[in-house]
């Protein structure tokens, strides 16, 4: 009997140490993850971290925006495991060991404050490239008059970023130019950009949508406007080009590609070579994966299957 009942209890012990050893055979993850760079990219970072972190709580990750600039500068210096990237990598950053992961896409949009004294006329007529060009780029339309036929021929207060940024650099692109052409009054940031117009009533400005928009009501972010894109060059905002109404409304139309790109473009998580961290692959791996169904409800637009793809083949 008593050798049956040691028999019994080996025979347990060795189920509970294989029952054990299989659950410890995948072991928890634990690190830490540091992100700095876009603006445009940071309220989709701050999401996709407390996500993670549900999952894996003994993940660490520190998130700081500065701009496009500055992320690209942090993660080649390996200050951060991951730069924010709101623009697309250039080659000389590719030869420095730049290496990209789109994770999102969002786009840039011409804001005016609500408080402008023609605004009807403004966001009736929308803007026409050729105006955008004459505002940022040559500085020919000085008045409101100028760029929109509008009424008001007060002048208009043109204000861009002072940062290094990406919003600027695809904002420039849509006019056939680099940041460094665009002209008005510097301003530090997405927030720091959409407060000036807000406080300026002839104040004209570019923000990415997710600063154009409020994120919990999805409306246009209050005491700023945007103005529509008039795609078709006639002179007014047909009931095609205009799905600017809500956040939802312009990120469906560019999913569609009825908003032109850019100012529509892709974001990038970028590490300094291939990544070898085990944490931050684990990261990049579950923001291509599980990680896409937080996308739209923040604001931003799903990438292709092709390039989540091609993000998953280049961690694997």
């Amino acid at each position: 009997m008593i050798h049956k009942l040691a028999m019994l209890s080996l025979i347990l012990a060795l189920f509970s140490g294989l029952s054990f050893g299989q659950q410890s055979s995948k072991p928890k993850l634990e690190g830490r993850i540091s992100l700095s760079g876009a603006f445009a990219l940071y309220p989709m970072a701050v999401k996709w971290a407390e996500e993670f972190k549900k999952l894996n709580p003994g993940v660490k990750i520190d998130i700081s925006a500065g701009g496009a600039g500055k992320g690209i500068t942090d993660v080649l210096n390996n200050m951060v495991d991951l730069g924010m990237v709101s623009r697309d990598i250039n080659p000389e950053e590719v030869k420095k060991g730049a290496f990209e992961f789109a994770v999102t896409k969002d786009a840039v949009v011409a804001v005016v404050s609500e408080q402008n004294p023609d605004l009807k006329t403004v966001l009736a007529t929308g803007l026409k490239p050729d105006a955008g060009a004459d505002i940022w780029i040559t500085g020919q339309s000085k008045t409101w008059y100028a760029a929109f036929g509008s009424k008001l021929k007060a002048p208009i207060h043109v204000y861009t970023r002072s940062d290094a940024c990406g919003a600027a650099e695809v904002w420039a692109k849509y006019f056939g130019k680099k940041q460094e052409d665009l002209l008005g009054s510097g301003v530090f940031g997405d927030p720091g950009s959409a407060l000036a117009v807000k406080k300026d009533p002839l104040g004209i400005g570019f923000n990415n949508i997710g600063y154009a928009y409020d994120f919990n009501t999805k409306k246009q972010t209050p005491g700023i406007r945007v103005i529509p894109i008039d795609l078709n060059n006639n002179g007014k905002i047909d009931p095609d080009e205009d799905f600017y109404g809500s956040m939802n409304d312009l990120i469906d139309a560019i999913a569609k590609g009825k908003y032109p790109s850019p100012p529509a473009r892709d974001l990038y998580f970028v590490t300094h070579g291939k990544p070898k961290s085990p944490v931050v692959i684990a990261f990049l791996k579950w923001v291509l994966a599980d990680g896409q169904k937080y996308v739209n409800e923040t604001g931003y637009i799903n990438l292709s299957k092709e390039i989540i793809d091609k993000g998953v083949k280049n961690l694997n």
